[in-house]
């Protein structure tokens, strides 16, 4: 194989790579604002169900307290839900794929940034 075909390899490599890489962003960005708003819902369903002043008495129970504050029973449920979906790897799914590559890569002495581009390294000098 000579270098003209080496660098044709090259290129059409690369335009996979970030052809894939582009096309997980909008799912990655959708799946990152599902996760924001959730935590947010979650985070302030917590807050209320803390500052509540029946649940600071000890006279109600856990399970009625939860029932009392269903929002944040709700989010709490969905955030733990999408955790057990596998959402924390979806959110971070193009620097997953980012870094394989580069663990794959660099036996050929390149690498590639976050986009999916390549970066060749100098070849080493063996004396």
């Amino acid at each position: 194989m000579n270098s003209l075909e080496q660098a044709e390899d090259l290129k059409a490599f690369e335009r996979r790579l970030t052809e894939y890489v582009s096309c997980l962003q909008p799912a990655t960005g959708r799946w990152r604002m599902i996760l924001i708003v959730v935590s947010v819902c979650t985070a302030t369903g917590a807050w209320n169900w803390l500052i509540d002043p029946d649940t600071q008495k000890v006279r109600v129970s856990f399970f009625s307290s939860l029932w009392n504050h269903p929002f944040f029973t709700i989010s709490c449920i969905t955030l733990i839900g999408l955790f057990f979906a596998g959402i924390h790897k979806r959110v971070v799914a193009p620097s997953i794929i980012a870094a394989r590559c580069r663990t794959v890569l660099a036996e050929y002495n390149m690498s590639c940034d976050d986009t999916g581009k390549l970066i060749l390294k100098p070849r080493p000098h063996i004396q």
